[in-house]
């Protein structure tokens, strides 16, 4: 028999969660003092809807982050990210998105993939430029970039 949790987890590493009678949908290794995405994240890739990783170190993405299809939310919020890589186009079912506080420069292009995104929140990063795939995000309702360098939206951005 499978059981759906939503768990909020602050162990690394969690032997707890291991076993294929859970889904897991939800973890939060938020404010954990964290310089790489745990690994033990990937176990759950397949049923992990929403991830936090708030107020950690983190620089870098690993690629198997965007393997996590059922991925609803992404909090990055308050790390140390610089670049977010290409491969967040794998997400097509991400909906809200926060990198706020971080070090973010710019966007991917391909950030059109993810169409059904309806919350970006990019404050706080030094962005100048959004690039032209932001107007075919056609779902996004709230985009927050307080504090940021825009200097230009995308032409068709808003229709």
């Amino acid at each position: 028999m499978t059981t759906k949790r939503n768990l909020l987890v602050r162990l690394v590493p969690c032997r707890c969660l291991r076993g294929e009678e859970e889904t897991v949908t939800t973890l939060d290794y938020s404010h954990c003092s964290l310089e790489q995405v745990p690994k033990e994240i990937f176990t759950f890739e397949k049923t992990l809807e929403e991830l936090y990783l708030d107020a950690n170190q983190i620089e870098e993405l690993p690629k198997q982050l965007f393997n996590c299809q059922s991925l609803h939310k992404l909090s990055l919020p308050d790390n140390d990210l610089t670049t977010l890589p290409a491969s967040i186009a794998n997400l097509i079912n991400l909906r809200e998105l926060d990198v706020s506080k971080n070090g973010i420069q710019e966007f991917p292009e391909n950030i059109k993939n993810c169409k059904v995104l309806t919350v970006v929140e990019a404050s706080v990063n030094p962005i100048s430029k959004l690039p032209d795939g932001f107007s075919q995000l056609l779902n996004l309702t709230q985009l927050y970039l307080n504090d940021a360098f825009l200097e230009f939206l995308p032409a068709n951005f808003g229709r």
